[in-house]
């Protein structure tokens, strides 16, 4: 059986510079009305950098959301009509001060589907060039090479818990321990 939901009316109820937030009264398919909260987001890229040593690139910065500090692939919103594909590249110029010279696309991930509509787009690249890095006068972040083991060691011992990282690791993890056999 397919299920959908009828939008009867939306409202906005707030309107940020990253996110909109939004009241949406639906007719469910048993002919009640119920609100659904929606946190628009134009989305995000990430992706996960394999170096000619056999190591991932990572960033760690302050998340203010969980009050830590937060191990995770370089990842960036999409700009307003910006391919997804293009944010990553500018992403991980500005964060890591690499240029991709080859990018492939893993897949895309809906990180909360049950309130926002963002989409996260997930990229490998292993073939790139030396930049020179620009962060954002409000980001504050450190860049590790980490080994391959020791990020799934990392992420066994549940120090990695961001998911859009998790989920490219494991996306990748074939790619990446098959390289050890």
């Amino acid at each position: 059986m397919k299920y959908s939901e009828r939008t009867i009316s939306s409202e906005y109820l707030y309107q940020g510079r990253i996110l909109k937030l939004r009241r949406d009264l639906v007719l469910l398919q048993n002919g009640k009305n119920v609100f659904r909260e929606i946190i628009e987001h134009k989305g995000a890229a990430a992706c996960l950098v394999l170096t000619p040593e056999n190591k991932l690139i990572f960033v760690r910065q302050y998340r203010h959301p969980y009050k830590e500090e937060i191990l995770e692939f370089p990842a960036g919103r999409l700009e307003k009509d910006e391919e997804p594909e293009k944010t990553i590249i500018r992403e991980l110029q500005e964060e890591v001060g690499i240029k991709p010279l080859k990018i492939e696309k893993i897949g895309r991930i809906y990180p909360s589907p049950g309130y926002t509509d963002e989409i996260i787009h997930l990229y490998f690249t292993e073939n790139y060039q030396n930049f020179i890095s620009s962060l954002d006068e409000d980001e504050f972040l450190d860049t590790l090479e980490i080994p391959i083991k020791e990020a799934f060691n990392l992420l066994e011992e549940g120090k990695i818990v961001d998911s859009k990282t998790i989920v490219l690791l494991l996306k990748c993890k074939d790619r990446l321990l098959g390289r050890f056999k």
